[in-house]
């Protein structure tokens, strides 16, 4: 069976070192559901201009379908310079007044989401009135028993208490780095241990799931009070770059298909792991791993 998801939020190019990448974690989350057998579309918003010209040509290459990228007539492509330090850790300078700041809730987006079977949406879209009050309609819209995915992605001064709390609420699965979980249980004033914390939020918002990641060191799943911790997997690491998106998509594909929770951790960190061992966010992931969460 095949799910329709949905990425919501932006769409971008990363400025490496290297050269230019497609990036936004809504849209790289698209790409590796869609690696892993969904159907994925991303809702987002590109300039009329060569750079948002160039998205639209490199998703049709990666066969996700562009009908539900806007066109702003009046900001530019989205952009985000990235430095990596030694470890392979970006440094992002994420630039302001693009046009995916100005994500509309239009009928074609409305439409996609009322028949998804789950959307993925953060919280650096929202840095601003428009897209924020866009993807929180948007995700309102969704049907009751979609999976309601916020990947917190928390990003420089880019969030605020309110705009973290709504998004929770309208989540029922909440996925978050070890660097975001201090900040996440600051504002909602709860410490000991990480469970502790962990089960304090899912019932305080009602969320069924909790991923947390830990870089170099695994994973912990939280499942309506069952647990999953992977340890972590060596890799040579070229960038962490997409590692935590590609990792939500397994998330999100195991569990729309029923999967075992170990199962599911499991197949996300070996994704993950895969996707930091390559440069950039969207490698095309290798046969083997793609029928991981068949």
């Amino acid at each position: 069976m095949s799910f329709n998801i949905i990425g919501l939020g932006e769409v971008l190019w990363d400025l490496l070192p290297s050269g230019r990448q497609l990036g936004g974690a809504p849209a790289n989350f698209a790409w590796h559901a869609h690696a892993l057998g969904a159907r994925a579309q991303i809702v987002s918003r590109v300039g009329n201009d060569d750079l948002g010209t160039e998205i639209r040509q490199r998703l049709q290459r990666m066969e996700l379908p562009d009908t539900l990228v806007q066109t702003d007539p009046s900001h530019p492509t989205g952009t985000v310079t990235v430095a990596l330090a030694a470890n392979g850790v970006p440094e992002y300078i994420i630039h302001e007044s693009v046009a995916w700041d100005h994500i509309a809730s239009t009928p074609e987006a409305f439409g996609a989401v009322r028949s998804a079977d789950a959307i993925c949406f953060g919280s650096l879209a929202q840095r601003t009135r428009s897209s924020r009050e866009s993807i929180q309609t948007l995700v309102s819209a969704a049907p009751s028993n979609a999976l309601r995915i916020f990947d917190i992605n928390l990003r420089q001064h880019y969030f605020d208490r309110e705009t973290i709390e709504t998004s929770l609420k309208l989540a029922n699965v909440l996925k978050l780095n070890d660097d975001e979980l201090p900040i996440l249980t600051k504002l909602s004033k709860v410490d000991g241990a990480v469970k502790s914390q962990i089960e304090f939020i899912a019932k305080r918002f009602d969320l069924g799931v909790i991923a947390l990641t830990r870089g170099g060191n695994g994973s912990l799943l939280y499942h309506e009070g069952r647990w999953s911790e992977h340890g972590s997997i060596n890799v040579a690491v070229a960038d962490t770059i997409g590692a935590g998106d590609s990792f939500t998509a397994a998330l999100c594909l195991g569990l729309l298909r029923g999967l075992d929770l170990d199962r599911i951790n499991a197949a996300a960190n070996q994704i993950a792991a895969f996707v930091c061992s390559v440069s950039g966010a969207t490698p095309e992931l290798p046969a083997h791993l793609r029928e991981l969460l068949r």
